[in-house]
């Protein structure tokens, strides 16, 4: 027997649900990168990819070398010529986690990074990956880091997209440095 009640509640239940889905999925497209970002569009994009999956396998690597060097002939910026007082501003997108007054929060304090050994803020519980990473935050690691955590560190537990242009990245080590 059909009872419209039940399935007005059923229906509820179901649009709910899916409500519930794209409001969150919004959410975290909004906090979160993932992919190419908004360059990435198909309309006169570099075929290289497709080229990658069609290709022979011993075809890929070269492929990829050829992406990778178009890539890097962006502007070139001079590591440690940022401007401190736009950095601080940059690192408004960190204080979510981090802080500058020698107490961890999420994430581990940043005042003191520039030349610190990576993992090396006592107490503070570092992912495996980070952990045993090695090395220190001179300006070309903090720099690589900056751009995309997870390439730099795979594995490691921070879940920050990354800054995209190498001003953003160059003003925020200014501003780190001058805050030991």
């Amino acid at each position: 027997m059909f009872n419209s009640t039940n399935f007005l509640k059923a229906a509820g239940a179901f649009l709910s649900a899916f409500l519930f889905y794209l409001l969150s999925s919004w959410a975290a497209s909004a906090l979160f990168a993932v992919g190419g970002g908004h360059d990435s569009g198909h309309e006169g994009e570099d075929h290289a990819e497709v080229a990658m999956m069609t290709d022979a396998p011993g075809d890929l690597l070269a492929v990829a070398d050829d992406t990778a060097e178009a890539e890097d002939e962006g502007p070139q910026i001079a590591l440690g010529t940022g401007d401190a007082a736009k950095g601080e501003k940059v690192f408004n997108k960190c204080k979510a986690c981090h802080k500058m007054d020698g107490s961890n929060g999420t994430g581990p304090h940043l005042d003191g990074v520039v030349n610190r050994a990576i993992g090396g803020v006592d107490g503070f519980a570092y992912s495996d990956a980070m952990a045993g990473h090695g090395g220190t935050w001179d300006y070309a690691a903090l720099d690589a880091w900056l751009e995309k955590p997870k390439d730099f560190i795979p594995g490691n537990k921070m879940s920050f997209a990354g800054l995209r242009k190498p001003e953003d990245r160059n003003d925020l080590i200014a501003y780190l440095e001058s805050v030991q």
